[in-house]
């Protein structure tokens, strides 16, 4: 089975629509995400603003008028990738207010990224076997993922759960948790985030 998709896990998004956050307008969101790095000289701005773009661009029906923009993104998107160090496709689910922080060493593959997670540097999001390309991490909202963390499989990631520098996370993280570790354990329940 090395190489196909495990059935008992659901399907990724195809990025055949625009899954940028409902309710909220494009600028608005864009204004809302500079806010939340401060800075134009954020790396993780940046990224999040091609990732906004990426999917606002699905939202244009007709295939013609897209494809300007469609090539703007793909000529982007590895240059991006080169000059910040961090990768993070349109197709990942990306919630509202998610701070990217510092610079480089990402690989944000997860299925879902909720609202007010922040991720810092050197963290990996995305499969644990090749016998299950589509097991890939659910992060929920308000999570704080440390740097050096990898996520892999598919896993979730609790509502306001802190995952340790360093952590290897392979199974679910409940909410409100702190986990650490390689084999990323649970060391306390009921955290509060500051």
């Amino acid at each position: 089975m090395d190489g196909e998709y495990d059935s008992t896990i659901s399907p990724l998004p195809d990025g055949s629509s625009n899954q940028n956050p409902t309710g909220i307008s494009f600028t608005d969101l864009v204004r809302e995400d500079f806010r939340t790095h401060g800075s134009q000289f954020s790396a993780g701005f940046w990224i999040v603003l091609l990732h906004r773009y990426g999917n606002w661009r699905m939202g244009v029906q007709n295939k013609i008028l897209r494809l300007p923009f469609s090539l703007i993104y793909k000529l982007l998107f590895p240059v991006f990738q080169f000059v910040f160090g961090i990768k993070l496709s349109y197709t990942v689910k990306l919630g509202r207010r998610v701070k990217i922080e510092h610079f480089g060493g990402m690989i944000l593959g997860a299925r879902e990224i909720g609202n007010d997670v922040t991720i810092r540097q050197n963290t990996t999001m995305g499969i644990a076997k090749k016998s299950q390309l589509n097991g890939k991490p659910i992060i929920r909202n308000g999570a704080d993922i440390g740097c050096g963390v990898a996520i892999l499989g598919n896993v979730t990631v609790g509502e306001n759960s802190i995952v340790g520098a360093n952590a290897v996370v392979v199974e679910d993280v409940p909410p409100n948790a702190l986990a650490v570790g390689v084999p990323a354990k649970i060391i306390k329940q009921n955290v509060e985030l500051d």
